[in-house]
C-alpha cells in the first residue's frame, strides 16, 4: 500500500534480521514472509505457530501447503508468496540480495519491487543490496544492523584437527561425500546438507547436528541461505564452484555469506580452509588477504544490477508469451534474467507439433503453468521437457486421473537402494507433490497430495538413515565428546548380558571382569574404545563384584585350578602341601577395583572356596598325619603314597612290606582301608572330592563325571577306578566284590578256619552283576585276586534238572609273578627265575602248590610277596 512504511534492514549474517521480522509480523493483525528455502520457511513456521497457535499460521511452498481456514500469518517460499503481498498488514522478503542470482534472481526482484504490506514492508538482506534499494525503492528507510559477534580468519586446518561444532563447505557431491567419510573416520561422523536432498532429509540432518549427536556438518553453499546453525567454525574445502556455465572462484560476498554462519548471537566465530586431505595432489585452497579483510570487516562490493523478468506476461499466444518473458527491463539497474529452465522448456515444446493446438489465453496460461514445473530431478532441459510434454498430453484431456497419479506415486514408494537411488525417487515424488498442489490438475487432489507427501516422508526417512549409516559413527562421536569428561560422568551403561554401551551405542563387552572391545570396531577406534572402557571399569567392576559376592556365589565354580564365574577366570587357587588354608591369585583385571572393594571381594571368594573344599577334609587329615613325626616313618611313607595317589594306590605300589602290622590300626583310624588289591580312603572316592581334586588341577587323570560304579573301557583309566576286563570298576566296589568272594571261600572252609580249604567252592555273582559288571568281566576282576573259574560240567544227554553252578578255585600269586591276569584275565606269565626248585620258591616250591597248611603262602628269601598280591590280603580277610 502506498501509505505503508517500507524498511530495508541490511547487514551481515548474525544480525538478527529474521528474528526482527518475526517479531514485527507477530505485532500486526496479519502478515507474510517469503524465504529462499523451504527448510527456513518451515523453521520460522514452527516458531510463529508456537506464538500464535496452530490455527493462525500457514505454511505454503511449492510442494507443501498447510493452510488453516482462519490463518492470518503465512510463511512461504519466495516463489509461493503472493507477488503483491496478498493484502496483509505486514510483508517481508528475506535474503533479498538473491535478486542478483542468475537462476532465481528475477523472482526475488519481482517481490522486492511489488510485494507490499498495508502497514509495513521489510526488505531483509546483505548490505551489498543498499544501492539497488535506493535506486529501485527510493521510499524505503534504510536500517543498518551490526553483527552480534566477531568473525575472524583461523587459517588452514587439517580435517582430523577440525574443532567441534564446525561446518565443512564443499561444492560438489563427490567432495561432500569424501569430506563426510573422512570425518567419520577422524571424528565419528558428520551431518550432510545438500540442495539435492529433500527438505525433510535436510531437516533431519540439521537436527542431527543441532542436537549434538555429531559435532560436524558437511554442506554445499546452500548453508549460506539463512540456515540458522549452532556453528563455531566454517571450513572451506574449496573456494571455487561450477555455476552451471563455468568453474569460477567464489566472490568475496559469497564467501562472507557462507563464512558468516559461524558464531551465534554473541558467540564469536571463525572461518578457514581444509588442508592435508589424504590422496589429494592439488594445493589446499587459501584466502587472499583482500578476501580475509572483506569477510572480517563485512565490506563487499555493492551490487550493480539485479535480474528481472516480466512477472505478468501476456498469454495471447505462445510467441507473445515467449517475447514478453525475453523482453529487457526498462530500469538501468535491472538486467534480463538468463534463460531459466521453465522458459527453455517452453521454447523447446513450442517447436513441437503439440504446440499447434495451444490457442487462446486460457490454454496458453495453462501450458505455461505446466512448463513452470520445477526440475526437481535436475535432469536438464531436454529430459525435463519430455516429462512436461507427457504431463501436458494428460492435462489436455482435463484432469489427471486419481488412479494414474496413485500408480505413479506407488512406483516411487520404495525404500530399497542406495543414497543416489533414494535421492532420485524423492525428486520424482516432489514433482508429483507439486502437481497435486495445483487446483485444477488432479482429481481427488487432497488425497493424492497426502499420498505424495507420505511417500516423500517415507523416502526421506530412509535417505536420512542411509546418510547416517554411511557418514556417522555414532559410537565414535559420543566417545569423542565423552572422553574429556570426568570418569564418573562418562555415560557408560552395563547391560544384563555384559554389553557396555554409551547412550545405547555398544563399545564392548564385560567378559567376567575383563573388558573386550566391540568386534566391529576399526583399528582406529580400538584405542578410543579401550580408553572409554577403562574410565568406566572401576565403577562397573565394583558393581559387578558386589553383586557376585552377595547374590552370585551360586554361579561360581572351580575349574582348571581356578575360581570361575560364568566361564571366566577370577582367581587361581593355590593349595599348600598340607591342604590347609588356600591362597588366591586374582586375575589382573581385578586390580582395577578400588583397594577396599578388591580386598572385600577377595575375602568373599576365599570364604566361598573354603566352603567348597570341605569334601577334602579327609585329605587334610591324612596330610596332617603324614607331617606328624609321632606317626612313625613307615606310616608317614604310606600316607604320602596314598596322598600322592589322591586317596588310592594299588598294593603293588604301596610298599606294604615296610609297614609294621601294628601300625595298621592307626592308619585305619585315619580312614585308610587295606584291600585285596588297593589301599584307599573310601571318603576320597566319593564324587564330590574326586570332582574337586580334578577341578583344582591336583588330579589330572580323566574324571568320570557321573562317578558310576562301573564304566566302559577307556584308554586312560579315570581316577579311583581299576580295570576289570573290558570295563573299569571303582576300587571300593571292587574291594566289596573281592571281600564277598573271600567270605565265600572262608565259609566253605568251615568254622574256625582250621580245616583244609576246599579246592573248589561256589561264589554268588549277584553282587557284581547288580553293580554293573558284565558276566565276561567278573572272572577277570576275580582273577586279579587269584580266583580261577572252573566251568561246570554240562548235563548229560537226556538228564533233567538245573545246570550245575560254576566252581571257583583260589591260588595266590607267587612272589615276582606278573599281574597280567589283571588286565584281560589272561594266564600269568611263566616264572623266569629258573626251574622248579629254585631257591626263590622256598622249601615247598615246585609246581605252584601252597607252601603251608590252610593255603597260607610262604615268604620267599626275597621277603613277603609284593604289595598288591593276595598273601597279606588273605591274612587280613581271614583274621
Amino acid at each position: 500500500m502506498s501509505d505503508g512504511t517500507i524498511k530495508a534492514v541490511l547487514g551481515p549474517t548474525n544480525t538478527g534480521k529474521t528474528h526482527l521480522a518475526i517479531e514485527r509480523m507477530c505485532g500486526h493483525s496479519s502478515g507474510m514472509i517469503g524465504f529462499p528455502l523451504r527448510l527456513l520457511a518451515r523453521e520460522v513456521f514452527d516458531r510463529v505457530r508456537a506464538i500464535k497457535g496452530d490455527k493462525m499460521v500457514a505454511l505454503i511452498t511449492g510442494e507443501e501447503r498447510i493452510e488453516p481456514p482462519d490463518a492470518r500469518y503465512f510463511c512461504c517460499t519466495v516463489e509461493a508468496m503472493d507477488r503483491l503481498g496478498g493484502g496483509h498488514a505486514f510483508v517481508a522478503l528475506d535474503e533479498a540480495q538473491l535478486a542478483a542470482d542468475p537462476e532465481r534472481g528475477h523472482i526475488f526482484t519481482d517481490r522486492l519491487l511489488n510485494a507490499r504490506g498495508r502497514e509495513e514492508t521489510m526488505i531483509l538482506g546483505s548490505s551489498t543490496l543498499e544501492p539497488m534499494v535506493k535506486a529501485l525503492v527510493p521510499r524505503a528507510e534504510l536500517v543498518g544492523r551490526p553483527r552480534f559477534s566477531t568473525l575472524s580468519h583461523a587459517g588452514s586446518c587439517k580435517l582430523s584437527r577440525l574443532p567441534p561444532r564446525s561446518a565443512v563447505v564443499a561444492f560438489s557431491v563427490e567432495q561432500v561425500y569424501a569430506m563426510a567419510e573422512a570425518l567419520r573416520r577422524f571424528r565419528g561422523g558428520a551431518a550432510v546438507v545438500m540442495g539435492a536432498l529433500s527438505p525433510e532429509t535436510r531437516n533431519k540432518q540439521v537436527e542431527l547436528f543441532q542436537n549434538g549427536e555429531v559435532d560436524y556438518i558437511v554442506a554445499t553453499d546452500a548453508i549460506g541461505m539463512g540456515l540458522n546453525l549452532d556453528l563455531d567454525h566454517v571450513a572451506f574445502a574449496s573456494l571455487s564452484k561450477f555455476d552451471g556455465r563455468r568453474q569460477r572462484r567464489l566472490t568475496p560476498a559469497e564467501m562472507g555469506q557462507i563464512a558468516g554462519r559461524a558464531g551465534r548471537h554473541q558467540r564469536d566465530g571463525t572461518f578457514g580452509t581444509v588442508s592435508g586431505m589424504r590422496g589429494s595432489t592439488a594445493s589446499p585452497p587459501e584466502f587472499t588477504d583482500e578476501e580475509v579483510y572483506a569477510i572480517e570487516e563485512h565490506r563487499f562490493a555493492p551490487l550493480t544490477h539485479l535480474f528481472w523478468r516480466e512477472a505478468e506476461p501476456r498469454f495471447d499466444d505462445l510467441a507473445t508469451l515467449v517475447g514478453d518473458l525475453e523482453a529487457p527491463p526498462d530500469e538501468p539497474q535491472l538486467r534480463a534474467a538468463p534463460e531459466a529452465i521453465d522458459l527453455a522448456v517452453l521454447k523447446r515444446l513450442a517447436e513441437e507439433p503439440l504446440a499447434q493446438s495451444i490457442k487462446g489465453a486460457g490454454l496458453v496460461r495453462r501450458f505455461w503453468e505446466a512448463c513452470s514445473l520445477p526440475d526437481f530431478r535436475a535432469v536438464g532441459t531436454e529430459q525435463h521437457a519430455r516429462f512436461v510434454a507427457r504431463l501436458w498430453q494428460d492435462l489436455c484431456e482435463g484432469y489427471l486421473g486419481a488412479d494414474y497419479v496413485a500408480a505413479r506415486i506407488a512406483e516411487l514408494d520404495r525404500t530399497q537402494g542406495d543414497i543416489d537411488t533414494l535421492q532420485g525417487r524423492i525428486a520424482a515424488v516432489r514433482s508429483w507433490a507439486y502437481i497435486c498442489q495445483r487446483p485444477d490438475w488432479v482429481l481427488a487432489r487432497d488425497e493424492m497430495f497426502a499420498r505424495a507427501r507420505a511417500a516423500e516422508a517415507k523416502l526421506s526417512d530412509a535417505l536420512h538413515a542411509r546418510l547416517t549409516e554411511r557418514f556417522v559413527n555414532r559410537r565414535t562421536s559420543l566417545l569423542m565428546k565423552s572422553l574429556g569428561q570426568d570418569r564418573s560422568g562418562l555415560p557408560v551403561e552395563l547391560a544384563p548380558d555384559g554389553a557396555l554401551t554409551v547412550d545405547g551405542e555398544p563399545i564392548g563387552k564385560l567378559e567376567g571382569f575383563r573388558f573386550v572391545v566391540a568386534p566391529d570396531a576399526t583399528v582406529a577406534d580400538r584405542k578410543m574404545l579401550l580408553a572409554a572402557g577403562e574410565k568406566a571399569l572401576p565403577a562397573l567392576l565394583t558393581q559387578r563384584a558386589q553383586w557376585v559376592a552377595s547374590e552370585g556365589l551360586g554361579e561360581l565354580e572351580l575349574s582348571e585350578g581356578a575360581i570361575q564365574w560364568n566361564g571366566h577366570r577370577l582367581a587361581q587357587v593355590e593349595l599348600p602341601d598340607d591342604f590347609g588354608k588356600p591362597r588366591l591369585v586374582p586375575v589382573r583385571e581385578l586390580a582395577l577395583l578400588p583397594e577396599l572393594e578388591r580386598k572385600q571381594f577377595e575375602a568373599a571368594l576365599l570364604d566361598w572356596l573354603e566352603a567348597q573344599l570341605e569334601p577334602l577334609a579327609p585329605l587334610r587329615t591324612l596330610a596332617a598325619a603324614a607331617h606328624d613325626p609321632a606317626a612313625g616313618s613307615e606310616a608317614r611313607a604310606l600316607l604320602h603314597t596314598v596322598i600322592a595317589g589322591h586317596g588310592s594306590v594299588s598294593r603293588e605300589d604301596a610298599g606294604l612290606q615296610h609297614l609294621p602290622k601294628e601300625l595298621r590300626p592307626y592308619l585305619r583310624k585315619l580312614g585308610v582301608t587295606f584291600g585285596a588289591l588297593d589301599i584307599f580312603v573310601p571318603a576320597l572316592l566319593k564324587p564330590a572330592p574326586r570332582r574337586l581334586l580334578h577341578a583344582l588341577g591336583i588330579d589330572r587323570r580323566p574324571l568320570e563325571e557321573a562317578m558310576l560304579p562301573v564304566i566302559g573301557e577307556q584308554r586312560h583309566l579315570p581316577a579311583g577306578y581299576r580295570p576289570a576286563g573290558s570295563q573299569a570298576i571303582r576300587v571300593d566296589l571292587a574291594e566289596k566284590i573281592l571281600r564277598a568272594a573271600f567270605d565265600a571261600r572262608a565259609k566253605a572252609t568251615g568254622a574256625g578256619g582250621k580245616a583244609k580249604p576246599p579246592s573248589q567252592f561256589a561264589i554268588d555273582l549277584s553282587l557284581p552283576i547288580s553293580i554293573g559288571l558284565e558276566a565276561g568281566n567278573i572272572p577277570r576282576l576275580l582273577g586279579s585276586a587269584g580266583f580261577k573259574r572252573q566251568g561246570a560240567r554240562a548235563l548229560a544227554e537226556g538228564a533233567f534238572g538245573p545246570p550245575a553252578p560254576d566252581m571257583w578255585g583260589w591260588r595266590p600269586r607267587r612272589p615276582g609273578e606278573r599281574n597280567d591276569r589283571n588286565e584281560r584275565g589272561a594266564p600269568a606269565a611263566k616264572q623266569r627265575h629258573g626251574k622248579p626248585g629254585h631257591k626263590c620258591h622256598g622249601k615247598g616250591g615246585g609246581k605252584g602248590k601252597p607252601a603251608a597248611k590252610g593255603g597260607k603262602p610262604r615268604e620267599s628269601q626275597h621277603g613277603p610277596a609284593r604289595a598288591g598280591g593276595a598273601f597279606d590280603a588273605l591274612k587280613e580277610l581271614l583274621g
